[in-house]
């Protein structure tokens, strides 16, 4: 009998420009960015099947962003993520959102 797949979760953050890349980092780390689809997106750079609009296979692609969305693949990780958003965010109180995914 096959597991449940892990629920999903949306991190959303706001966070200086100038923050943002130890932010994603810092989050990433947990496990949080990574997309289990065919296209095997991990932290924004797209892996091999993928067909990116923007950007190449296997290359990280930046933009500048001041909002930030990263996806989260079970609960743990989501509470990392955000755990580790605080320790690297260079505000006392970060302003984050944390969104429960349904899929439909």
């Amino acid at each position: 009998m096959a597991s449940p797949p892990a629920h999903r979760y949306k991190l959303v953050f706001f966070i200086p420009p100038s923050s943002l890349a130890a932010a994603k980092s810092a989050i990433f780390a947990t496990g949080a960015g990574s997309y289990p689809g065919p296209g095997h997106y991990t932290e924004f750079r797209p892996g091999e099947g993928a067909k990116p609009n923007i950007g190449t296979v296997g290359q990280l692609e930046e933009l500048e962003e001041v909002r930030c969305e990263i996806l989260c693949v079970g609960r743990d990780i989501a509470r990392k993520a955000v755990d580790a958003l605080k320790r690297a965010h260079p505000y006392e109180e970060p302003a984050y959102e944390v969104y429960k995914l349904e899929d439909f």
